[in-house]
């Protein structure tokens, strides 16, 4: 059986709605208390599984409030910042992975740095912000992270309508932030992202000594934060998905079972969740004996559903037609602690990445959202 979301569960896509419905006194799906300036930290690749193995170096974080909810499907950061932001699943939004099919051009393109002026942002991600939509309601909003990504494609896509202000390390952003708590002007929410734990992890792995001090420094920073509150301050500290180990001997290079690429135009997704794009002139028979042949291949530790089937089962949530042919036509989402690589076209620094996500295991679908000050 396919996994599918727990819809009564809270997820990402609920988070920085709630946020603003706590701006303006309303109920909310987080349960948010009212509160007039929101900080909402993002911590890219904090899963609740990695917090709590180390929550002796995490102290703030782990004594905060609050219990883990679920990130969105796939389980990766495209996908999932676009959902924080909008509200919407992927589905809607269209950032439907790592990397994805632009038909248009007859290409895949990478969400995070692929974008170009064959690709507009203002409408390759179809959903007003809900930061435009705090700014249309006379808040303000203010997002902080690292000066590489103030004019991306990615930026303009996701977080349009927030005024970005640049700080380079974590002390610095969360500096702003504090600046910001004690500026006149509007109630309002700033988004704090900190790419620098997702970064080690991707380079030497979550449980490495590196990725530790990295969540000391969070911890540290969340810490006197937190302190700085007034009474109607909040700070509420989550994360877009959390992460998993891969050594290099657990890669499975698809490209060495030409049976299983015969057929495919184009490999996309991440390596624990390829979406494998068909030849357009390819026969419904010969699709089926591919789909079979994977599911032969791969079923023993892996999920296999086709395109139609992954829609059944609520993975992007509702899919918008526009949205659909975005999505593989095959989808292989590992269960085991494996990476898909494609060996024709994998990067060296590719193959070279320890810690991965993209899938439905607990560890990648598992997030914190701990609250602080007046939203607890």
């Amino acid at each position: 059986m396919l996994p599918a979301p727990t819809v009564d569960r809270i997820s990402l896509a609920d988070v920085l709605p709630s946020c603003l419905h706590s701006l303006r006194a309303e109920d909310n799906r987080c349960g948010l208390a009212q509160s007039n300036r929101i900080v909402l930290v993002l911590v890219d690749g904090l899963g609740a599984a990695a917090l709590r193995g180390r929550a002796g170096h995490a102290r703030a974080l782990s004594a905060a409030s609050g219990s883990p909810i679920d990130t969105v499907f796939p389980t990766t950061t495209a996908a999932a910042l676009a959902s924080l932001t909008t509200g919407e699943l992927p589905g809607q939004h269209g950032l439907v992975g790592y990397s994805v099919l632009d038909a248009a051009n007859d290409r895949i393109v990478n969400q995070l740095s692929g974008w170009d002026d064959r690709l507009d942002p203002l409408t390759w991600q179809r959903e007003p912000t809900v930061f435009e939509r705090a700014v249309a309601d006379g808040f303000s909003a203010v997002v902080v992270g690292p000066a590489r990504y103030a004019g991306s494609g990615f930026t303009r896509a996701v977080l349009r309508g927030a005024e970005y202000r640049s700080a380079a390390s974590v002390a610095d952003r969360f500096a702003v932030a504090a600046s910001w708590l004690r500026e006149s002007g509007p109630s309002g929410i700033l988004y704090l992202y900190i790419p620098e734990l997702d970064s080690v992890a991707h380079a030497l792995g979550w449980e490495s000594p590196e990725w530790t001090e990295r969540l000391e420094e969070v911890d540290s920073e969340v810490r006197k934060l937190a302190a700085k509150l007034a009474a109607t301050d909040g700070m509420l500290v989550t994360a877009d998905h959390g992460i998993v180990d891969v050594p290099p001997r657990s890669h499975v290079l698809i490209d060495t079972a030409p049976d299983l690429v015969a057929g495919i135009r184009f490999v996309a997704g991440e390596p624990r969740c390829l979406q494998l794009h068909f030849e357009p002139d390819l026969s419904e028979t010969h699709a089926d004996v591919l789909v079979a042949r994977w599911r032969e291949s791969e079923s023993d530790r892996s999920w296999v559903a086709t395109r139609a089937e992954a829609i059944s089962a609520g993975w992007f949530g509702e899919v918008s037609p526009e949205v659909a042919p975005r999505i593989g036509d095959l989808l292989v989402a590992a269960r085991k602690n494996i990476a898909y690589y494609d060996g024709r076209t994998a990067k060296s620094t590719s193959l070279a990445m320890i810690g991965q996500h993209g899938s439905w295991s607990p560890a990648e679908l598992q997030i914190p959202l701990l609250r602080f000050g007046a939203l607890n």
